[in-house]
């Protein structure tokens, strides 16, 4: 189901700092605007009660998980809680491993080609490219060439609508995106149009 629903807009909200008496407008907002899958970071405010809040008030077609997830004791916490998505910002294969047994999709964070195939070797769904900006196009051109074909690659860090279309063209399926698209406090609605304009921005580099 992860690839499918990554196959729709390519696109993953980061609700870095979300409160939970936010979640669910911001979660609406979200849904409204084409977005379906959303990760709440567990640096976050109650992250896993927020979890929980987008993930009882949310269509069953939207994906809800964690990110910086560190432990495997926060991967069981994460499913406790209805989490379906484990987000990581390096590679740690008891993490994965652990994720996998309870039968969550794993993103974890690679920077290297090394990183890249231990991660995939454990069972990943998709290599969150992180940071975006140190490992750069080149990088991850190169690593293309010699990772499995279908592998999917999403950026983080530093995306905004101008800059998605580069990375598109040099082979990225898709991003997950941070304080472009949300910031603690933002209203609803701008959340929304945010996530529209990422979306359309999206739609027009793949032509």
């Amino acid at each position: 189901m992860f690839r499918t629903t990554l196959a729709i807009n390519g696109l993953i909200a980061i609700l870095r700092g979300l409160h939970p008496e936010e979640a669910e407008a911001v979660g609406n907002a979200l849904y409204a605007a084409g977005m379906r899958i959303i990760e709440v970071p567990l640096n976050s405010p109650q992250p896993l009660r927020s979890i929980e809040i987008l993930r009882s008030t949310l269509p069953g077609d939207c994906l809800v998980g964690a990110g910086t997830v560190l432990s495997t004791q926060q991967v069981r916490e994460v499913r406790e809680a209805g989490g379906q998505v484990i987000v990581m910002p390096h590679c740690n294969v008891d993490v994965l491993r652990a994720a996998k047994a309870l039968g969550l999709y794993l993103a974890p964070g690679v920077a290297t080609p090394t990183e890249a195939f231990a991660a995939l070797a454990a069972g990943a769904d998709a290599l969150k490219l992180f940071p975006a900006e140190q490992v750069g196009l080149s990088a991850m051109k190169a690593w293309l060439t010699v990772l499995p074909p279908g592998t999917a690659l999403l950026p983080v860090g530093g995306i905004t609508p101008d800059n998605m279309a580069a990375y598109l063209q040099a082979g990225a399926t898709g991003f997950g995106l941070g304080s472009a698209l949300y910031t603690p406090g933002l209203n609803p609605a701008e959340i929304g149009r945010r996530a529209r304009t990422f979306i359309q921005a999206r739609h027009a580099a793949l032509g």
